[in-house]
């Protein structure tokens, strides 16, 4: 048996739960699947791939968490689109980069940060 089989939640430590649930669900096209306020500090929303998966749950309630210190590797199937697609919505991306794992590695990726300034990468797969 293996002690753990699968990532199903990431929480997000955001601080204008308004401009980071636009992001992620505007920008990146995620879904929200809860959406719980109690008041402004108190504040959590849960969005998912449309296929499922691991979801991402952004908090105003940071405990030990400070905004902006992730750093989330996304995963795409073209990352040229993607970046597209991205600076189309006001995303600032980098360039198409190449080689995430090391020289040789080959593996494309783009760098760009949600409203937090949390580094986000989008690795081709």
């Amino acid at each position: 048996m293996q002690t753990v089989d699968k990532i199903i939640m990431i929480t997000m430590a955001v601080a204008d739960m308004p401009k980071a649930k636009e992001f992620y669900a505007d920008k990146l096209g995620l879904e929200v699947t809860q959406d719980y306020r109690q008041d402004d500090d108190n504040w959590w929303v849960t969005l998912t791939f449309p296929e499922g998966g691991a979801t991402i749950t952004l908090s105003t309630n940071h405990a030990h968490m400070k905004p902006g210190t992730a750093n989330v590797y996304f995963s795409t199937s073209d990352v040229a689109a993607a970046h597209e697609e991205l600076s189309g919505k006001g995303v600032e991306v980098s360039d198409v980069q190449d080689d995430l794992y090391g020289p040789g590695s080959g593996v494309k990726f783009i760098t760009f940060s949600d409203p937090d300034g949390s580094s986000l990468l989008l690795v081709q797969e």
